[in-house]
C-alpha cells in the first residue's frame, strides 16, 4: 500500500483527511470539527483520529502509508513541520511541532504545507485550474488564505505569499483576528463575520442566525448555517454576506492589478457554498477595480470540493 497516501485539510471549522492513490483518487475519507478549545495537541489528536478513520476506510494501516501531507493554516514551516501562530485554531498563539506530533502517532512520514497553498496546487494540477498557467487561488472559509501558481510554479515568495485575507481594503477599518485593521478577512472570514452578527445582534438587530445555529447542533456558524439564514430571508445574514463579498471583491481585483493571473479560483467552505450563487455580485464588484477591466481574469469555484484541501495535502509527498 505504500503507493498510497495521506492527506489532512486542517481548518479553522473542520479537519479532512483523505486517502489518495497516485492517480489523484480518493479511496477513503473522514472529516471531524476542529476543536474548539485546548490548544495544539487536541488539534493534533483530533487530526490523527480522523486520518485513522480514513485509513480504515481504505482498508490501510497509516504506517503503511508513502506519507501523509497536512495543509495548515498559519506559518507552517516546510523544512521543520512547525506551525506558528494558527490564530483561527484554539490556543495556538505561539509554534507547535505539528509534523513530528503526527509522526508519532501515526507511524508515517508526515510533511506540512500551507492549507491554502497545497489546496490551490491540487486545484492547479487536478481542478479548476487545470487549463491555466496562472492562478490565483483565494479560499473563504474561517479566515480568508490566498495561494499563487505562476508560470506553472507555485509562489511561495519567502514563504509567506498569498495572504490575501491581510490585505487592507478599507484604511482604518474594521479591526481582524489578526489585531490589525481593515484587512479583507475582517470583512469576510467566517469567524468575523460570526463576531459582527453576535455584536449587531446585541445591539438590537434581529437575526435567526444563532437559533439556526442552536437548533442544528453547531458551535458555529458553519456556511450551512449562513446558506439556511439567507434562504430564511434573513436580512442581518443578507448584508453581511454582502458586506463581505464586497470587501472580496476589491481584494481580488486589487491582487489581480498586481499580478495579472489568468484565472482565480474561489474555494473554502463559503466560497465552495456561495460561489455559484454569489459569482454575479462578485465579479461586478471586482470590475469596479480592475484596472484592467475589459480583460478580467476567469473566475471558476474549486471543482475538488471539501476534499481539495486534503488531496492537495497529499500531494507534498508527490514531488
Amino acid at each position: 500500500m505504500a503507493e498510497l497516501r495521506g492527506g489532512i485539510d486542517l481548518g479553522g471549522t473542520k479537519i479532512q483527511a483523505a486517502i489518495v492513490d497516485p492517480s489523484g483518487q480518493v479511496v477513503g475519507e473522514a472529516r471531524g470539527a476542529t476543536p474548539t478549545t485546548g490548544g495544539p495537541q487536541d488539534v493534533a489528536e483530533a487530526m490523527a483520529a480522523a486520518l485513522r478513520e480514513a485509513a480504515e476506510q481504505a482498508h490501510v494501516d497509516p504506517s503503511a502509508l508513502q506519507g501523509v501531507g497536512v495543509g495548515s493554516p498559519g506559518n507552517a514551516d516546510e523544512r521543520t513541520g512547525v506551525v506558528s501562530a494558527a490564530r483561527n485554531l484554539p490556543g495556538w498563539e505561539g509554534s507547535f511541532p505539528l509534523a513530528e506530533t503526527l509522526e508519532r502517532a501515526l507511524g508515517s512520514e508526515v510533511r506540512i504545507g500551507n492549507d491554502v497553498q497545497v489546496a490551490t496546487e491540487a486545484e492547479f494540477r487536478l481542478g479548476a485550474g487545470r487549463e491555466f498557467k496562472s492562478l490565483l487561488g483565494v479560499f473563504w472559509g474561517t479566515g480568508v488564505g490566498g495561494g499563487l501558481v505562476l508560470d506553472s510554479r507555485p509562489w511561495l515568495g519567502r514563504g509567506a505569499a498569498g495572504e490575501i485575507g491581510h490585505m487592507v481594503v478599507k484604511h482604518g477599518g474594521a479591526r481582524c483576528p489578526c489585531g490589525r485593521k481593515g484587512c479583507l478577512e475582517a470583512y469576510a472570514g467566517r469567524g468575523a463575520m460570526e463576531a459582527e452578527a453576535r455584536r449587531r445582534q446585541d445591539e438590537g438587530e434581529q437575526t435567526d442566525l444563532f437559533e439556526l445555529m442552536e437548533k442544528h447542533g453547531k458551535p458555529r456558524l458553519t456556511s450551512g448555517i449562513w446558506e439556511r439564514a439567507l434562504d430564511h430571508g434573513d436580512e442581518l445574514a443578507e448584508r453581511l454576506v454582502e458586506r463581505a463579498i464586497e470587501a472580496l471583491g476589491t481584494g481580488i481585483a486589487s491582487a489581480v492589478n498586481l499580478i495579472d493571473p489568468e484565472a482565480v479560483i474561489l474555494g473554502g467552505g463559503l466560497g465552495i457554498r456561495f460561489g455559484e450563487r454569489c459569482m454575479e455580485p462578485l465579479t461586478k464588484e471586482m470590475g469596479k477595480h480592475l484596472f484592467v477591466d475589459d480583460r478580467p481574469p476567469a473566475v471558476r469555484v474549486a471543482s475538488l470540493g471539501d476534499l481539495g484541501g486534503a488531496i492537495g495535502a497529499s500531494l507534498l509527498l508527490a514531488g
